[in-house]
């Protein structure tokens, strides 16, 4: 709780100086585009955050979200799937790809941080022969219902449709993670996986389930690219994004040793990187100075958790200390004189 209290009063302190950054911060257009944002990234970054939860990584996201993009595409231009299949179908490829991570990580034990080191160059080769090595274009192939139903400017109560759905799905993984008894074993996976599989829990299943639903929420995070962009790049688009993803949720609060982390933390840390990103805009910094900025707050981050967490260590050993000593002074009031 100490550690989410931390991270919401930086983000307030962030959206302050963003306020007063200059006019153009304070816009309506502004504060759109930083939603619409949010929602695209708090997407990919709550994937990783349950992965990482759960004591996994995956660094092939920025290349499924690629792969994705570009399967919706071909399916939609070249082979003339109706737009409900075709998104079924993208779906479907996050989801086989984030099985497949989960069957090596769990049953072949191959290292997560190899296998999707892996991923990251198979996805995006396969994503570059699929389109020939060249940009495709959507042109037509999206009617304007999906695309207003998923992507349109406004939504419920004027917030951008990639933030509501967010929100939605962020309130389903909260109930998953912080109240079944499910989202506990993959908690506690992340802290002992050992413990917890001599508990008599079945630790492949629920490392494979986090490994499909971080895939799978890449893919959707293609198809929303592709409804906002009407393209795909397969060389380029998605390059980096494993790394917003990852770092949105280290900053919300989960640690890379696993077993730590919350919804609610999640989406304040990817609130806090767009926001980074946006005073880098608005204060007038370089551009190119955005990833050093980005990884400044990051390096920042993982400094204050390694304080918190050797603070709540020594308090800790202290409470076992002084528990000891009152048991041992309790021992001699009751010894015979």
């Amino acid at each position: 709780m100490r550690k989410l209290a931390g991270i919401g009063l930086f983000l307030l302190v962030l959206y302050g100086s963003l306020l007063i950054a200059n006019e153009g911060a304070r816009s309506a257009e502004n504060h759109y585009n930083l939603g619409r944002d949010i929602g695209k990234y708090g997407l990919i970054s709550l994937g990783a955050g349950l992965l990482i939860i759960s004591g996994g990584i995956d660094l092939s996201i920025g290349s499924v979200v690629g792969l994705s993009a570009t399967v919706l595409v071909i399916l939609l231009t070249e082979k003339g799937w109706s737009p409900l299949l075709a998104m079924l179908a993208t779906l479907l490829v996050g989801c086989v790809i984030g099985l497949v991570h989960g069957v090596l990580v769990t049953k072949l034990r191959v290292q997560a941080f190899v296998m999707t080191l892996c991923g990251l160059f198979i996805y995006r080769g396969l994503a570059r022969w699929l389109a020939g090595d060249k940009a495709m274009s959507l042109g037509r192939g999206f009617p304007a219902f999906w695309r207003d139903w998923l992507y349109r400017s406004r939504a419920v109560f004027g917030l951008p449709m990639s933030l509501v759905i967010l929100l939605v799905i962020a309130g389903v993984a909260a109930v998953f993670l912080h109240r079944s008894v499910y989202g506990r074993y993959l908690s506690a996976i992340g802290s002992n996986e050992r413990a917890v599989r001599y508990s008599g829990i079945a630790t492949d299943r629920y490392k494979m389930l986090a490994y499909v639903l971080c895939s799978v929420l890449a893919a959707f995070y293609g198809i929303l690219f592709v409804m906002e962009t009407n393209q795909v790049q397969p060389s380029s688009d998605g390059n980096f994004l494993e790394l917003y993803a990852i770092a949105g949720a280290v900053l919300g609060g989960c640690s890379l040793r696993g077993g730590e982390g919350t919804v609610v933390g999640i989406l304040i840390g990817t609130a806090i990187l767009q926001l980074l990103g946006n005073l880098v805009l608005m204060w007038g910094i370089p551009s190119a100075l955005e990833y050093t900025v980005i990884g400044g707050a990051l390096l920042l981050g993982a400094i204050l958790d390694e304080s918190l967490r050797r603070g709540e260590g020594r308090r800790a050993r202290g409470a076992k200390e002084g528990e000891k000593e009152k048991q041992e002074e309790e021992q001699k009031d009751h010894k015979p004189a």
